[in-house]
């Protein structure tokens, strides 16, 4: 078992608050690794376009340059038996020169894989491994395995299957099937244990990535009255599990951050977290 340390990221935004001595300060949001391919539940003979962004979900940025990935696959299995298939992404990724709202600029990636390199039904977990990000204004690295689980055609697989990753978060539910209203479960794994109490943060994604413009779409859907409200905090319990429940359609990131066994690179503080993301839809 893993010992819960704190993300340095919640320390350092605690201690900015009170060193302000009651001066306004900005909510603390967790960095995401954000995987967009719209509906995680599709249709077979549709193409599955992804956008991969790293950035803050709920408020849309800052957003921080991605570079190549240490890893990226899917793993794909057809049905409940049967072995899983790994498929390698790395060299599909194509670089996106991405603007925010208030013209700050990072380089993002895009991928797009046509009928034929998903035909097979069943699930796809896409895993995400970056090399360990600096983060500057924190003084640390960040480094965060991201899982997407897309399904073709309504036939489970492997979508509960751990991928043995140094961080992440094991789905309880199917994380494409989920109705408003539900409740999502998991649990928090490094190197395919528990992790007790650890601490989470969920973030809505209220506009969504476009590839084309370089930007985010529309309006958002969802705005917080409180600062407070834009990432939602929870702690698992002593064998690792947690819930949420879903009142919103879209997606939902799930981070457990600082639940990783490496706690340094290159002579700083390194925060492995785990990222999860979830859809939910409307009952209609």
């Amino acid at each position: 078992m893993f010992s819960l340390i704190k993300s340095p990221r919640i320390a350092s935004a605690a201690l900015t608050a009170a060193l302000a001595l009651g001066a306004a300060t900005p909510s603390a949001q967790a960095h995401f690794m954000v995987l967009h391919v719209g509906d995680q539940a599709r249709m077979p003979g549709q193409p599955l376009d992804m956008m991969l962004l790293f950035t803050h979900a709920f408020s849309g940025g800052p957003s921080m340059n991605l570079d190549e990935p240490a890893d990226f696959y899917a793993m794909h299995r057809n049905g409940a038996r049967g072995m899983s298939k790994r498929i390698d992404l790395a060299d599909m990724l194509e670089p996106v020169a991405w603007t925010d709202d208030d013209g700050r600029e990072a380089t993002a990636f895009k991928m797009s894989l046509d009928v034929r390199d998903i035909r097979g039904m069943g699930d796809y977990v896409f895993s995400y491994a970056p090399e360990p990000y600096f983060e500057t204004e924190e003084d640390i690295y960040i480094q965060q395995f991201t899982k997407l689980v897309v399904n073709v055609g309504g036939v489970p697989g492997n979508w509960h299957e751990d991928l043995m990753m140094p961080a992440e978060i094991r789905p309880l539910n199917k994380p494409y099937a989920n109705w408003v209203g539900g409740v999502f479960r998991g649990v928090v794994i490094s190197e395919g244990q528990p992790v007790p109490n650890a601490e989470l943060e969920i973030e809505y994604l209220p506009r969504l990535p476009d590839a084309e413009t370089g930007g985010w779409t529309g309006e958002p859907q969802l705005t917080a009255p409180h600062p407070s409200l834009e990432a939602q905090t929870i702690v698992a319990d002593a064998n690792g599990q947690f819930q949420i429940g879903l009142p919103k359609a879209g997606y939902w990131g799930i981070a457990a951050l600082g639940v990783g066994p490496q706690r340094d690179y290159n002579g700083k503080t390194l925060s492995q977290d785990a990222i999860l993301w979830v859809q939910a839809v409307d009952v209609e």
